[in-house]
């Protein structure tokens, strides 16, 4: 069958976007939920980070009008400008939710311009609500479709996968036709970027706030009238080619509305990348074994697959390096017993004993071992040597973090962010959202 007789994967996604009612996804609601308190969570928790700041200096002086609030702080800016300062905040602690298939963190590039869009449109929560959900699936779809090979290419797949989501989310929250829900995703597949070379710098966290921004940029165009082509995900010169091997078309569009990938997701209990929880949990487990007798450790083997050492097996010179440490994962899990904010700030980075413990590590490739598992072996002074294995985290779909749990994540991350937003009223509003005739409340909490 020739490409101009097919159906392209972009008309069959937004034909399934713009055809689902709340009635569809409702037995999805409560993980969405889930999803958005670690949203505000961790957004909440770098209100105030630098990085941010630096962002609102640059995009106040070009915003239009100011109707969208900038999570844990009291500046506005236009619909887009927040998109892009929400979903750099949510990324900033690399405590975001994770879909283990792909390891895209969902939220961030979906629940940020929405929540930009609703309140600058006035949106009810449940249209909100019913837009995140199939903005998660699609982009989880998405990047189902060409991973591993996408990432392992260097592509930082909440980036580039995530700006579809956000076109999906953002063209049903306005109402757009099938038709024009395809043309927004092939937009947003011209406006896909982000690489894994810069995940331990802030330049990983503009490629998050530019999936959010151009995902709603790009469904705004599409509602004027800007087409694309249906075959710009998968077609022979389409974004999925050019961006890493031949798409697995079953995966991105077969079984929709019969299984949902945010029932997939998860919640990380430590702030680092999602591929070290393992590493972490190894760690508490020899700490609990070996009791006060942990100065005996003479040495610290971590072993784990390809993509583990290839995130992690790396210096240590800031506190984003440290989120995306083996060596600083295994120190603070060993040494003091902790691996939450505290433990991977700056202050952290160059404490004496935790720079002499990192260097007690050594990081091997294992095989056997699938990514999202890791095995820890100490080596005593006495020469005897302790192993623990951990095939699935804390907070894996195995082991997975509560409503309790994460709801005090969210208080911790506020604590941590200094913010004046009114905390019960957020956890209470987005338990609450398919409630509320409108978001304002919920996004203007603090003033």
């Amino acid at each position: 069958m020739r490409q101009d007789e097919a159906q392209g994967a972009g008309t069959t996604l937004a034909s399934f976007v713009a055809g689902t009612t709340w009635t569809d996804v409702a037995g999805q609601s409560h993980e969405a939920k889930r999803s958005i308190l670690n949203f505000f969570a961790t957004a909440l928790g770098s209100a105030h980070d630098p990085a941010v700041t630096a962002a609102l200096r640059v995009l106040s002086p070009f915003s239009g009008v100011a109707t969208s609030a900038v999570i844990g702080r009291p500046e506005r800016l236009d619909a887009m400008g927040a998109a892009f300062a929400n979903a750099v905040s949510a990324n900033l602690l690399d405590f975001d939710d994770t879909h283990l298939d792909t390891i895209i963190h969902p939220a961030a590039p979906v629940a940020a311009p929405v929540l930009a869009l609703a309140q600058a449109r006035g949106f009810s929560g449940r249209d909100v609500l019913t837009a995140f959900i199939l903005g998660v699936e699609i982009e989880c779809r998405v990047g189902n479709a060409v991973s591993p090979g996408h990432y392992a290419r260097g592509w930082h797949i909440t980036s580039t996968c995530g700006v579809f989501g956000a076109a999906a989310a953002s063209g049903k929250l306005l109402g757009l036709s099938a038709d024009q829900i395809s043309n927004a995703l092939g937009i947003a597949a011209s406006q896909s970027a982000g690489i894994v070379e810069n995940l331990p710098s802030a330049a990983k966290n503009v490629s998050v706030g530019n999936a959010a921004r151009n995902g709603l940029f790009a469904a705004l165009l599409a509602a004027e009238g800007y087409s694309a082509s249906p075959f710009a995900i998968e077609g022979s010169l389409g974004w999925a080619r050019a961006m890493g091997d031949e798409p697995d078309l079953a995966r991105l569009t077969g079984g929709l509305g019969k299984t949902w990938e945010i029932a997939k997701n998860t919640y990380k209990p430590y702030p680092a990348g999602i591929v070290f929880h393992a590493v972490i949990d190894a760690c508490f487990r020899l700490r609990e074994r070996l009791g006060s007798h942990i100065e005996d450790i003479a040495s610290i083997t971590v072993q784990g697959s390809a993509l583990l050492l290839a995130r992690g097996d790396r210096p240590v010179r800031n506190e984003r390096d440290a989120r995306v440490s083996i060596h600083h994962c295994a120190a603070c899990a060993l040494l003091l017993g902790a691996a939450g904010i505290t433990e991977f700030s700056a202050a952290m980075v160059f404490r004496p004993d935790l720079v002499s413990w990192r260097q007690k590590v050594r990081a091997e490739l294992d095989g056997s071992l699938p990514d999202g598992a890791a095995r820890v072996v100490i080596q005593l002074t006495s020469g005897e040597a302790l192993s623990e294995i951990v095939m699935a985290a804390k907070g894996s779909l195995a082991d997975p973090l509560s409503d309790r749990a994460i709801e005090a994540k969210l208080r911790d991350c506020a604590r941590l962010g200094e913010s004046d937003w009114d905390i019960d009223r957020i956890i209470d509003g987005v338990w609450r959202i398919d409630t509320l005739d409108d978001i304002s409340g919920l996004m203007g909490v603090g003033r």
